[in-house]
């Protein structure tokens, strides 16, 4: 099944999209989380800057 999806993204445009993950502090607990998101590679920089 693996395979069906990774060809399936090679084709239909999938290489032109990355998965970011970000690592913030939550402000109630103080503890470490993480927010990912899989975006355009154009706008990477973009979602980091938020």
């Amino acid at each position: 099944m693996a395979k069906k999806t990774v060809a399936t993204l090679q084709t239909g445009g999938g290489k032109a999209h990355t998965k970011v993950i970000k690592m913030f502090r939550h402000p109630k607990t103080g503890a470490y989380a993480f927010k990912s998101e899989v975006v355009h590679k154009d706008n990477v920089k973009d979602w980091f800057a938020k």
